[in-house]
């Protein structure tokens, strides 16, 4: 017979499965209405050529491969808190995991359609595949990123199964038919048997040790699109660890919050706690500090060399057109999230949450920085290029967010944002913690067992 706090848990995570307010529908229809306007831009573009946007001889690149770098980058969420703090074992991470795959997923999703978009000729992309470079970055970055999607879509599957069956054991009377055969067939026949248990854990912990090296290789690899050339401000040996410990930062920003949205819609307070948000806050905090120390030697070596075309980029990154972008993203998106969470008395809730939402926004500045100015700087004596967006690079880059949040909305309301199994793995776990003192006191141990009313910690 389930116990009082496993039935909530089970409530609380079919019910938006079930149940749909009218609020829902209003958001579900302007991300729409926004993801439709993007898809009326492109389509203008796509008949109208590249001439439409800003880019131009110099500017070959601008938002669309600034949000390529950055959905790539937000899509460590997933590797990070899932993978990693299962491999480290924190237990903390239980209600936390579904959410963090699914970012990854659909952050790779969007992320890989920009440099389509950014081609102007999408009919060309099977010349990618037949005529294949092997020696270019580009084609290093396509396979990592095809390698990578698949193996979060098999790492976010995996464990959903328990919950696919869940769904299926639970609303049968509840869903339309369709729906329920879908959680059937997903749920291949699962039946939580030992054998089933044991294949499962060995499925995920394989996954797990996958999905890192590849996870860790893809920010490289879309580094390496840059530091392979000789431009200024791009040929540089710390891309790789630069751009990998920059996406980690924002992935978990990211999976801050979205975290808390989710939290207050769907009523999670009992499973999502300040916990969970401050273990998050200190692994940003952790993160910021590095990032941080990145940036510095970065620039630092640059100014100390001075060499002819990085004292151009560097005098316009620091004075000149780009000065407002940079020292944005180093105020905005660096120091003032370190001292938000830095100190003690404004380690809360929401302050957390707008840390996050100000190192997402500086981390697109700064992807913004890395790609434009190099860029602009050209590498034979001429005048410096320039870049303005159109409308047609805005709209699609709103669309570009809203089609991220259109399309985590339709997870939420299809899936289980919270893993059912892993939170009663969890619980029966705590059942079975022996509390010892020590043996000076002459205090027996004492058990500890979960309370069947609320969930806690209880002793005997």
């Amino acid at each position: 017979m389930d116990r009082p706090h496993e039935v909530r848990l089970e409530q609380s995570i079919l019910r938006p499965l079930t149940h749909t307010s009218r609020s829902w529908f209003v958001w579900v229809a302007s991300l729409i209405l926004l993801t439709g306007g993007g898809l009326v831009a492109y389509l203008y573009q796509l008949r109208n050529g590249l001439a439409v946007t800003g880019m131009r001889d110099h500017v070959i690149w601008g938002l669309y491969i600034t949000n390529f770098v950055f959905f790539i980058g937000i899509s460590h969420a997933g590797t990070l808190i899932s993978a990693i703090l299962r491999v480290t074992h924190a237990e903390w991470r239980r209600p936390i995991t579904r959410m963090a795959e699914m970012i990854t997923v659909v952050a790779l999703l969007i992320g890989g359609l920009m440099p389509v978009i950014d081609l102007g000729r999408p009919d060309r992309i099977p010349n990618l595949i037949f005529n294949a470079r092997f020696g270019s970055p580009i084609i290093w970055d396509f396979i990592s990123i095809a390698t990578y999607l698949t193996g979060s879509l098999i790492y976010l599957y995996l464990p959903m199964i328990p919950d696919f069956a869940l769904a299926r054991d639970r609303l049968q009377r509840s869903l339309p038919y369709w729906r329920w055969r879908l959680y059937a067939l997903f749920a291949l026949g699962w039946r939580n048997t030992p054998e089933q248990r044991r294949r499962l854990e060995l499925g995920i912990s394989i996954m797990m040790l996958l999905i890192i090296p590849i996870a860790v290789s893809v920010h490289t690899v879309v580094s390496w699109i840059f530091a392979m050339t000789m431009r200024a401000g791009w040929n540089s040996t710390i891309f790789g660890p630069y751009f990998v410990v920059g996406a980690i930062f924002s992935g978990i920003a990211g999976i801050i919050t979205v975290m808390y949205i989710f939290r207050r819609i769907y009523h999670l307070e009992e499973y999502i706690t300040v916990k969970h948000f401050r273990y998050l806050a200190y692994l940003l905090l952790a993160l910021d500090l590095i990032y941080l120390y990145f940036t510095f030697s970065e620039y630092l070596t640059t100014a100390y060399k001075m060499a002819e075309g990085e004292r151009l980029l560097l005098v316009q990154l620091l004075s000149g057109e780009y000065a407002l972008t940079f020292w944005a993203f180093v105020g905005g998106g660096l120091i003032l999230p370190l001292l938000i969470i830095a100190l003690p008395w404004t380690r809360t809730i929401p302050l957390i949450v707008l840390a996050s939402l100000l190192v997402n926004i500086g981390m697109w500045l700064k992807r913004f920085v890395i790609v434009i100015p190099s860029l602009a700087l050209p590498l034979m004596p001429y005048e410096s290029g320039v870049y303005a967006p159109t409308w047609v690079e805005t709209m699609i880059t709103v669309s570009s967010f809203a089609g991220f949040a259109l399309i985590f909305t339709l997870f939420a309301k299809l899936f289980p944002l919270i893993s059912a199994w892993e939170m009663k793995e969890g619980w029966e776990a705590e059942e079975t913690i022996v509390v010892r003192t020590p043996a000076a006191t002459g205090v027996a141990a004492r058990p500890t067992r979960l309370n069947p009313e609320t969930g806690g910690v209880s002793h005997d």
